[in-house]
């Protein structure tokens, strides 16, 4: 706590004396000196204000120390012998009646003297709680050894109030002391806050709630986009900022322990299990028929997996700025709302993972990430992508032909995607120039520059459609057309 009014009054170098009674246990935060007739706009409150009384007379007395009242002064001291050889009388009796502390200060005593002094205190407080605050965070490291539980009971004596430790469904895990249990119920609310996914509204990484006799701290424990647990504390008074401290040592060793990976044994035996042609004994593999889901994102989405029962059950794998998943088919929705969108999920694939057709399935699940990142969708099924069909009838040189002969013109003059844009927005110029992120007349000089170039009017339909193939074709870079086969190919990029 800072220093108090009484503490800085009793310095005796000082020599400052009350004017005005007794001296309350205020705290006081800062020093300021200031001979304005209203230095509360430069005051934040707690601060003793020192003044000479430059400007102040008879008739603005009353209202000086009304302001300074109303900003919450922790007091004013007064400097006698400079301006006014004593303390103004109109000046005493409004600090008397509106209850300001008023401190005669002599004339020996410089206004720096004081700051010093109060901003010594300061520095030996912040120095004392830093030390309580280290000191128990060694404390919490070694209860940490014998477990969350014994963590949690040191964390509650040492605020000196009660602790507890819900997993991430708000299931009572550890309590200190054991009636704290009962807490449990009336803290879900704040847990869903808390469980928000990011990007949607939240999440928020604690929640603080105050009563008359009972302040209340919740926060999240663990790094993914999903909580692994709460830790919620509560005690008679705030808790004051080494208290912060010391909680947030506490979640931060909780989440270490949360974090600590699963075990690779299982993985390392399903991956011998694929070697030597033994799928059906891979521990780790999913079964069943399966998906696979592409996403953004690296160790973030190991993480997302880690957070929930259902990642359990799948096989991760970073491919350089994305991430792939398989996942057993009748989880795909529950996986895909654990991780950050987009995401991309193929067709139902066969579960024996010696076969090939888990190579098309990532395929699929590659060209729905890029296309759900296109239309900014959270989730896009390959099923839901337009021209599948149409696109596997096509023999794949003259396709390409085609494309690369219609689209050259406008390859040469950096017109693809805006004529990407138009077919997409079937031809309405405001979507498109919205897309592109340009003037609509900006936009339409394009398109006059793009039926130059083709020779055909784009606002015919069959012009579009044969735009539309082409781009098409030339994003799949060769796959799913005319065929449905594996693909050594990178993903279509993300527009």
């Amino acid at each position: 706590m800072p220093p108090t009014l009484a503490t800085v009054a009793a310095l005796p170098q000082l020599g400052l004396r009350s004017l005005t009674g007794p001296l309350p246990d205020a705290p006081v935060v800062w020093v300021a000196v200031s001979e304005l007739e209203d230095p509360t706009p430069f005051l934040e409150g707690g601060e003793l204000v020192l003044t000479t009384g430059m400007r102040l007379t008879p008739a603005n007395a009353a209202a000086y120390v009304s302001r300074l009242v109303g900003r919450g002064v922790a007091g004013l001291g007064f400097a006698v012998g400079v301006i006014h050889e004593d303390v103004p009388a109109e000046l005493l009796a409004a600090a008397r009646g509106q209850g300001l502390v008023l401190l005669e200060v002599p004339r020996p005593t410089p206004f720096i003297a004081i700051g010093k002094a109060v901003s010594r205190m300061l520095a030996a407080e912040w120095y004392e709680d830093v030390t309580r605050a280290f000191q128990a965070q060694r404390e919490l490291t070694r209860a940490a050894l014998a477990g969350p539980g014994a963590l949690v009971t040191r964390l509650a004596r040492l605020l000196g109030g009660w602790a507890l430790l819900l997993d991430a469904s708000g299931a009572v895990q550890h309590a200190e002391p054991a009636g704290a249990g009962g807490r449990a119920d009336a803290l879900a609310p704040e847990l869903a806050r808390l469980r928000r996914r990011p990007g949607r509204g939240g999440p928020a990484a604690s929640v603080a709630l105050a009563g008359p006799d009972d302040h209340i701290a919740v926060q999240r424990i663990g790094l993914g986009g999903r909580p692994r647990g709460f830790l919620a504390v509560g005690t008679d008074t705030p808790l004051p900022p080494a208290a912060h401290t010391i909680v947030g040592a506490a979640v931060a060793l909780l989440t270490l322990q949360s974090e600590t990976p699963r075990t690779g044994r299982e993985l390392r035996a399903s991956l011998a299990a694929l070697l030597l042609g033994r799928p059906g004994e891979a521990p780790s593999a999913p079964r069943g028929p399966v998906r696979v889901l592409a996403c953004t994102g690296g160790t973030a989405v190991l993480d997302a997996l880690e957070s929930d029962p259902a990642g359990a059950r799948c096989l991760a794998l970073p491919l350089g700025g994305h991430s792939a998943v398989i996942v057993p088919a009748e989880l795909s929705g529950t996986v895909a709302a654990l991780l950050t969108g987009p995401v991309g999920v193929s067709d139902p694939a066969s579960g024996d993972l010696a076969s090939g057709d888990l190579a098309a399935a990532l395929r699929q699940a590659e060209e729905a990430l890029a296309a759900a990142g296109r239309a900014k969708r959270d989730v896009l099924h390959y099923s839901e992508l337009p021209g599948q069909g149409v696109l596997g009838l096509l023999e794949p040189g003259l396709a390409h032909a085609f494309a690369d002969t219609l689209l050259a013109p406008l390859r040469q003059e950096g017109l693809v995607e805006t004529a990407r844009a138009y077919v997409a927005a079937n031809g309405q110029g405001e979507a498109a120039a919205r897309a592109l992120g340009v003037h609509r007349h900006t936009l339409r000089t394009r398109m006059r520059k793009v039926a130059g170039l083709l020779g055909r009017d784009p606002d015919d339909p069959a012009v579009r459609a044969e735009l539309w193939f082409a781009l098409a074709i030339t994003s799949k870079q060769g796959d799913g057309i005319g065929h449905r086969g594996d693909s050594q190919s990178g993903p279509p990029g993300l527009a």
